[in-house]
């Protein structure tokens, strides 16, 4: 997930992102995909979202 944050000291807007590691129980996700997740219950040691649906498929 990429968001745009204005810096404290030079009042620019840099990119940042995160990584989340995501449930895709039917296993369609390709890597690339946007898609949108939502919070659960913890799955494992770091999977605590789910993948409700894909947004747009990867070229």
């Amino acid at each position: 997930v990429e968001r745009l944050v204005k810096h404290q000291m030079y009042l620019k807007y840099v990119r940042r992102h995160s990584k989340f590691a995501a449930h895709d129980g039917r296993n369609d996700c390709q890597i690339g995909d946007k898609v949108l997740i939502k919070e659960s219950r913890p799955l494992s040691k770091t999977k605590r979202w789910r993948v409700i649906r894909i947004v747009e498929k990867a070229v």
